[in-house]
């Protein structure tokens, strides 16, 4: 699914992860990618979209189990992992849901909830701003028909 792809895209970003004082992890890039769908989400959500946004969802953590599985971890361990992620999938998508309306200490202080190993966060917080902003400006349409809205 196209939408997938471009959120892995954006997750790649190396200026992403250039307040980490060590190399990045699958954990760190799992993390950032789960923001960038919640904002997703956040974005598109309404009655309207509602059926195509919960098959993207159901596409998403399909391919992050995948995902977990190539690494190597076992039956067990996955049922766990992946309940550990969508537990904290489904906390930022609380604690963005009334993104533009926090103050910019507000949005740092949920940020560090997700991103502790992270320095600055400020660089992050932009980078995010922008990407909301660039979301509302668009249909979900428009991202469903396009291989890529880089």
């Amino acid at each position: 699914m196209y939408i997938y792809n471009n959120l892995i895209h954006y997750t790649r970003n190396k200026a992403l992860y250039n307040n980490l004082n060590r190399n990045d992890s699958f954990s760190d890039r799992l993390t950032l990618f789960l923001l960038h769908f919640s904002f997703f989400l956040k974005n598109f959500k309404n009655e309207e979209n509602k059926k195509i946004l919960q098959e993207i969802y159901d596409f998403n953590f399909r391919q992050l189990e995948l995902s977990i599985r190539e690494i190597g971890y076992g039956d067990q361990s996955i049922n766990k992992k992946m309940k550990d992620y969508i537990n904290l999938f489904h906390s930022m998508v609380s604690e963005i849901h009334f993104w533009n309306t926090l103050s910019r200490e507000e949005k740092i202080k949920k940020f560090s909830l997700f991103l502790s190993d992270f320095q600055n966060i400020d660089e992050l917080l932009d980078y995010f701003d922008e990407f909301n902003s660039n979301l509302s400006k668009k249909t979900l349409n428009s991202y469903l028909k396009s291989v890529s809205n880089h």
